[in-house]
Formats: structure tokens, sequence, C-alpha cells
């Protein structure tokens, strides 16, 4: 099929699996302590340095230079993430300047993101997959902040975090328009799309069993 006609069929089918992670669920069971926006946003500190840092690596052996530019963007856009929910978590009496959000390690999710090698695999899986992700996440984090009452928190979202979030899936779409060309490359932007959804949903089970974890944010 052409490019366009499969973006639509891997987006559709995106959002149809995206339908499953629960409001009652998170990419991440590394929240430790009661559920509140403080323990939350660390849980973000964490997937914002993980999305900065796999751009990171893919930027340095992406040889597409418009890929290249993308991914530039993106590592910008996750470090200044971090640095505004820093910012937040100090409004709210949590000093992260000696905090280390991956003390514990890299999660699953970077894991299997760093182990892609082709550009249109990780075009589907991080920008246009991950990110997709990340904005329900994010929907679900800004209802849960306006809930218990943070409308900061969630202004913060909604207003800058979210839509460079959408930016990020929106490159994705159009990289993918360029480079899902071929049956082959098709095939592998369905893979790798397919087991990003799977690790998210995968993960969000332990986290709402284990930890009782629900509406953290993505990156």
């Amino acid at each position: 099929m052409d490019s366009e006609q499969f973006v639509r069929e891997l987006d559709a089918r995106n959002q149809e699996l995206l339908r499953r992670l629960a409001p009652e669920a998170t990419l991440k069971p590394e929240v430790e302590g009661d559920l509140s926006v403080v323990n939350l946003l660390k849980v973000a500190l964490k997937n914002e340095v993980e999305a900065s840092e796999s751009a990171a690596r893919w930027m340095a052996t992406t040889p597409e230079i418009d890929v290249k530019l993308a991914l530039a963007r993106q590592v910008g856009d996750e470090a200044k993430h971090y640095r505004l929910i820093a910012d937040r978590l100090a409004e709210l009496g949590f000093d992260a300047r000696g905090f280390n959000p991956l003390a514990k390690g890299y999660g699953p999710l970077f894991g299997y993101l760093d182990s892609l090698t082709t550009t249109v695999e990780r075009v589907a899986a991080g920008q246009f997959t991950r990110e997709a992700i990340a904005i329900v996440k994010n929907r679900q984090f800004i209802e849960f902040c306006e809930a218990v009452g943070d409308g900061a928190t969630a202004r913060l979202y909604r207003e800058t975090i979210e839509p460079d979030e959408r930016h990020h899936h929106e490159l994705g779409r159009r990289l993918l328009l360029r480079y899902a060309t071929t049956p082959e490359t098709q095939e592998a932007a369905r893979r790798a799309s397919a087991r990003t959804l799977e690790l998210a949903e995968e993960l969000q089970a332990i986290a709402l069993k284990s930890a009782g974890i629900h509406h953290a944010p993505g990156c």
C-alpha cells in the first residue's frame, strides 16, 4: 500500500490499542510512597531523561538529515520538560537537584527502543507510537492534577508539555510518510509500533498490580 494508507491504518490500530491503556494504569512502576503529584512528577523525570537520551543516541547513528533534525528537536524538548518539571517540584517543596531518576537503571521500554537500528523502526516506535502513548498518559495526569486541586501542574502539562509531545507525534507521522514506502519498511514499522504498545501494556499492568500506580504522565 502507499505510505499514506499505511500510516492511516497504523494510526487506527494504535488508537484501538491505546484505549486499553486505562486511566488506572501507567507506563512506569517506580513510584514509591503515597500517590501524589510530587511522586508522579518524580516518575516524569525518569520518563523525560530516558526520552531525551533515546533520541540523542539515535541522532548519532541516523544517516537521514531530516530525521537527525527531528531527533535534535526532541532531545531539546524532553530536556526542557525535565527542567520545567524539576522547577515545579521545587515549588511543591521537593529539591530535584540531588535526585537521580535513573538510580535504579533504565526501564524495559528504553532498552527496547535502544535496540532498534533502522530509521523506520525508530520513527515508528519512538516518535509515532511512544509519543502517542505520552499524549494519552499526559491527558490522564492532567485530569488527576485537576482532581486534587493542582492547577499549576495541570497548566504546565496542558500548555507546554503536551503540545510538544503532539508535535513529536506529528513529526513521526510525516517521517513515516516519507520512509515507510515499501512492504519491508512498512512491516518493520508495524512490528516496532506493536512491540512498543505491548511493552506499555505490560508495564501498566505491573504498575497497577504491584504499586497501585495510576495517572502517571508520559514523556
